[in-house]
């Protein structure tokens, strides 16, 4: 029985019901926001050269499984693929070949039948390795980007300490864990290479390593950039540059940046934007760094139910965007200071994305004041919480420090 054959016949099929099986794979997180000719990826290349391999008249094409693989690692380093959820892909992919082919070894002789099974097993076991190799590979490529963003930061970065002294105390405390999290795990995957030991190269815990300094760096950067952010605004150096902009596009393309996080936590995302005007003065981008941080913190603090996002003309002068959410709230007495720097409210309630830099908020009251607008936030505990910023239709170019004379 040729079953290089039957593996090109079904090879559609195959295809088709591993990426449904993978989108329907709820530990599967990454493919949720790709297409699926993203999640196909390289998988018609390897079961070509897998029916090569199954055909005993055609030459073996091996070298097309490898290169295959590795282009899938790499492209699953990209898309932000955890080890644990490429190892589950190509089990997925194991189990639909097995299933489409059950019929056809059953009818094969135990001699054919062992060696299909067995050649499938090999290819497969063969093409995971090579994809973990190019992934790691991957991973630590991005390691050495973070790094050198890190060193593009450290200039800035010590100026605003030594002009922000007040916060330096602060600024350490909250940059110890995650730089101490950063040395420990670079020094121990270090020494495990240094050590040259091939076994440990691409395990598991080696890969769940670098899962854990890339984190931490993301984390140190994100913080590093609000941090300067702020410092930017006190220092009177931040310039707003209005233009004519189209609300609706300025929404939408927010919404669909924030909607995957929604989505992750299963929260609806409902957006309410008929009475919003058609063209307002603004800087966009400074606009939709407030929105997406609003919108980003609603869906941190909340578990279940929805974040509503409202967007209306208010007058002739003044436009407004709101978002509300369902979730922990905020206490009364901590209302007055969630928009100070690095300021977090303590409730009973603790959800379990909720940890943060806590300068979100501050960075929104800034970017507020510098567009001449308001914003104020009504909360119950337990029940939610809505923020509320009122925008001038037509903004004034100018820099804070101005404001601030």
């Amino acid at each position: 029985m040729d079953f290089s054959q039957t593996l090109i016949e079904k090879n559609d099929a195959i295809i088709d019901r591993w990426v449904e099986a993978v989108y329907q794979d709820q530990q599967i997180e990454a493919t949720q926001e790709l297409t699926f000719k993203a999640v196909r990826d390289s998988l018609p290349r390897v079961l070509n050269a897998l029916a090569t391999v199954l055909s005993e008249s055609a030459k073996s094409d091996l070298q097309t499984v490898v290169d295959a693989s590795l282009e899938h690692g790499r492209i699953r380093a990209e898309q932000g693929f955890e080890p644990a959820e490429i190892a589950r892909e190509y089990r997925l992919l194991r189990f639909v070949i097995f299933s489409l082919l059950e019929e056809d070894l059953i009818q094969a002789s135990q001699v054919e039948m062992l060696r299909a099974v067995r050649l499938i097993d090999t290819v497969i076991d063969e093409a995971i390795a090579r994809c973990f190799s190019s992934y790691t590979y991957g991973r630590l490529e991005e390691v050495k980007q973070l790094q050198s963003q890190l060193r593009l930061t450290n200039q800035e970065l010590t100026r605003l300490v030594r002009a922000s002294k007040d916060s330096l105390s602060q600024l350490a405390h909250e940059l110890k864990t995650p730089l101490t999290s950063i040395i420990g795990y670079a020094d121990l995957f270090l020494r495990q290479h240094r050590q040259q030991q091939p076994e440990l190269k691409d395990s598991h815990p080696n890969l769940e390593s670098i899962e854990r300094v890339l984190r931490s760096g993301r984390l140190i950067l994100h913080l590093i950039n609000d941090t300067l952010e702020i410092s930017r605004y006190d220092a009177g150096t931040m310039r707003l540059q209005p233009t004519l902009s189209d609300v609706g596009g300025l929404i939408n393309s927010v919404v669909e940046i924030i909607e995957p996080l929604a989505r992750a936590k299963e929260l609806a995302l409902i957006v309410n934007c008929a009475r919003a005007p058609d063209q307002v003065i603004t800087d966009p981008l400074r606009f939709q760094q407030i929105l997406t941080n609003l919108l980003s913190n609603a869906i941190r603090y909340t578990e279940s139910g929805s974040v509503t996002l409202d967007c209306w003309q208010v007058s002739q002068q003044q436009w407004a965007i709101s978002v509300t959410d369902t979730g922990i709230g905020i206490p009364l007495d901590a209302q007055t200071e969630i928009f100070q720097p690095y300021f977090r409210a303590v409730t009973e309630q603790k959800s379990p994305g909720s940890d943060g830099t806590g300068l979100g908020l501050a960075i929104v009251s800034r970017l507020v004041q510098l567009m001449h607008g308001e914003i104020n936030v009504v909360s119950k505990l337990g029940e939610g919480s809505t923020f509320t910023v009122l925008l001038p239709l037509e903004a004034i170019a100018h820099e804070n420090n101005q404001l601030n004379a």
